[in-house]
């Protein structure tokens, strides 16, 4: 992972978290979705603190929707860090979302981070480079739903956003090192201006290829895990993959057995049962006569005689019967007789 000793004394972070997550309704609805609990804490807690980890001492979270729960958890969880909350009111892309951070960062350098995005990599690289930016990417087979770069040597030449071709490419995974950030914000100003718009949107990777156009010399560097938690199927596989790197976390219960990884919350209550692999279970919920693996269960939530795999059960949902497959949001009841 990150190590703290490869990064300097002034950097910053920007991390957009305005998204509505339409693809994780109805969970959304109720919980902004970078509070999703994925393995016993919400999704941007693992960044966060990893951000703590990196020396990183002030953020601009960008905020939008129910972002008041955003600023009101972040600000309780690290009492200690610098933190700014610019709204982004009407969403208009990415770049359009980092340009908000202007006022905060300058023309210091800073570190753009995806708020739903779990990363494992080592930037020791693109710290210490000599490029003006490094883009943090991943080889993939299709490129058509990201940003991806062509290079020339280790130089980034040309930046595209959702091409319509199809090859194997270095895809941007949302965690990018910029040094010359007056210059960055001054290509997205240069976009907004113009109306340079991509699918619609003022898009981060139009800034970067300007930058690139206006002589700034970017490089990328490999990420080695990604992993999106932006829907149902990739936030369980972000799930199982925390747990086997962090472990388990459970207590011991009466007629209960446990198969890790798991993370059960000390205040949730599991009664005759049988419990994982990747299970996450949090506070207050109860589990009772069940089966569950390769689940994410919420606060409060309460199931009975129930054999769930591959599901998401929100805060305080109450399910009874026999299913196999739920995503259930908060406050839900449902009931098989």
């Amino acid at each position: 992972m990150i190590t703290k000793e490869y990064v300097g004394d002034k950097m910053k972070a920007i991390l957009p978290v305005a998204g509505v997550g339409s693809r994780l309704k109805p969970h959304t609805h109720t919980i902004a979705k970078a509070l999703l609990n994925v393995a016993g804490k919400p999704i941007l807690q693992h960044i966060m603190d990893e951000l703590v980890s990196l020396g990183v001492d002030e953020a601009v979270l960008i905020i939008g929707y129910l972002g008041d729960q955003i600023k009101d958890w972040a600000e309780k969880t690290y009492p200690n860090l610098k933190l700014h909350f610019p709204e982004q009111t009407v969403r208009k892309g990415l770049a359009h979302a980092i340009a908000m951070a202007e006022p905060y960062i300058g023309e210091e350098p800073c570190l753009i981070i995806f708020g739903d995005t779990i990363f494992d990599g080592n930037i020791k690289g693109a710290i210490e480079t000599d490029f003006d930016g490094a883009l943090g990417c991943k080889m993939v087979d299709d490129p058509r739903r990201f940003g991806v770069v062509e290079m020339d040597g280790d130089t980034v030449t040309k930046l595209v956003e959702k091409p319509d071709y199809l090859r194997e490419m270095p895809a941007m995974v949302g965690l990018n090192v910029i040094k010359k950030s007056k210059l960055m914000f001054d290509c997205i100003r240069e976009l907004i201006e113009k109306g340079i718009k991509t699918k619609g949107e003022y898009q981060l990777t139009d800034a970067l290829q300007l930058m690139v156009d206006h002589g700034a010399k970017l490089t990328m560097f490999p990420i080695d895990g990604w992993y999106d938690c932006g829907k149902p199927e990739t936030l369980l596989e972000t799930n199982k993959y925390l747990l086997n790197k962090t472990g388990s976390h459970h207590k011991e219960g009466k007629e209960v057995v446990i198969i890790p990884p798991v993370f059960i919350h000390e205040k949730a209550k599991v009664v005759n049962s049988v419990v994982g692999p990747f299970v996450t279970i949090d506070a207050d919920a109860v589990i009772v006569s069940s089966v569950i693996k390769n689940s994410i269960i919420g606060i409060g939530a309460e199931i009975n005689n129930q054999i769930l795999k591959d599901s998401l059960v929100g805060d305080m949902a109450k399910v009874k019967g026999i299913f196999r497959i739920l995503n259930v949001g908060d406050s839900s009841e449902l009931t098989v007789e």
